[in-house]
């Protein structure tokens, strides 16, 4: 099982970011073939936060265009949403202390131990932070 990350799902929806069009085309690709993709639930979690954000975002996504969207990535075909058990908080202690990260890069490892406890192997994401949690991969979609 593979995995999708936030910058993905927030370039793919808004037709502003210079990534937009590889994001979609690779989500869309993703959902056509249904190779069995998952999104981390914080990762539906952050897009929400992100894409309605008026800090980032001049003319941000309203809560409704934002909760529809996230509507229509848990209804897509092949796609799974990863949530932790009881026991993921063992994973996520294990993630950190392997990988030595603090602060704001502590949501980065807990999507990779919710990713790890629910056997993904790779990770698509932009954000090359994700590199130091292994076992998970982490790989660019844009690139081949």
């Amino acid at each position: 099982m593979n995995a999708i990350d936030t910058n993905i799902l927030v370039y793919a929806h808004r037709l502003d970011n210079p990534w937009h069009q590889k994001a979609r085309h690779f989500l869309e690709s993703a959902f056509i073939e249904a190779q069995n993709f998952a999104i981390p639930y914080h990762c539906l979690v952050e897009f929400f936060g992100i894409v309605t954000n008026a800090r980032i975002f001049k003319i941000p996504t309203t809560s409704d265009e934002a909760l529809s969207q996230c509507a229509n990535l848990l209804a897509a075909p092949g796609i799974s949403i990863l949530t932790e058990s009881l026991d993921g908080f063992a994973i996520l202690v294990d993630t950190l202390t392997q990988s030595h990260v603090t602060g704001s890069q502590v949501h980065d490892a807990r999507v990779a131990a919710v990713c790890i406890e629910n056997g993904v192997k790779v990770i698509y994401t932009l954000d090359r932070d994700f590199s130091r949690f292994a076992p998970l991969c982490a790989k660019n979609p844009f690139l081949k």
